[in-house]
């Protein structure tokens, strides 16, 4: 299994929230600080494969997830496409069902969510809206530097979705060290829990003066 496989799995094993994967990083990591649940309760990790629109259309977007492959978190990215939806119940029953995408990442808003809400779907987002992209082939695509710049930022980096947000892994932390921080975060969130509730210290001795460590 390689390093990214081990680390998926640690977090998912431990259910580590996306809060703890976030100071793992020195507090940060966030795709978007505008995306968020659609569903309540609905807990996702794995690697990331980008997607576009562009130019209020979703054209090359059906072309991108037509063979894309099961078991990845795909995150959609628009382009020019304004306050419009970018998919909505089609789109999405097709890659979380048919395709079994782990999670859907939206920059921008979808539609038909009385539908998305109803089945529960895994699926972050920054808005909804009835209105939707046309259907129409862009005469030119969206240009080859931001298509590879995307691709090397995202594709393979590692997402945890859950109530609080997505946070996103770098590929240049998928590493042994990596794996000991996610150990250590867990570790320091008993350590405070047991003080809050069984020692009944404040937060202000247990975060800021660390008094468990003069034990």
């Amino acid at each position: 299994m390689n390093i990214t496989d081990q680390i998926i799995k640690r977090i998912t094993k431990n259910r580590i929230s996306s809060t703890e994967v976030a100071d793992c990083m020195d507090k940060t990591g966030l795709i978007s600080p505008r995306l968020a649940a659609l569903n309540r309760g609905v807990y996702r990790v794995g690697k990331i494969k980008w997607t576009y629109a562009i130019n209020e259309s979703n054209w090359e977007h059906h072309r991108q997830i037509a063979d894309i492959e099961p078991g990845q978190i795909v995150l959609t990215e628009p382009f020019n496409c304004g306050e419009r939806a970018i998919f909505g119940d089609l789109v999405s029953k097709f890659l979380v069902l048919y395709k079994e995408s782990e999670a859907l990442l939206i920059l921008g808003k979808l539609r038909d969510v009385n539908h998305l809400i109803k089945e529960n779907y895994p699926i972050w987002l920054e808005g909804v809206t009835p209105i939707g992209c046309h259907n129409v082939k862009n005469e030119v695509d969206l240009d080859e530097e931001t298509i590879n710049q995307r691709r090397e930022k995202y594709d393979g980096a590692i997402a945890v979705c859950d109530d609080s947000g997505v946070i996103m892994i770098p590929k240049e932390l998928h590493n042994e060290e990596f794996l000991g921080k996610l150990d250590w975060i867990e570790e320091q969130e008993d350590i405070w829990f047991e003080c809050i509730d069984r020692r009944k210290w404040s937060t202000y001795d247990t975060v800021c003066l660390k008094k468990y460590k003069e034990d």
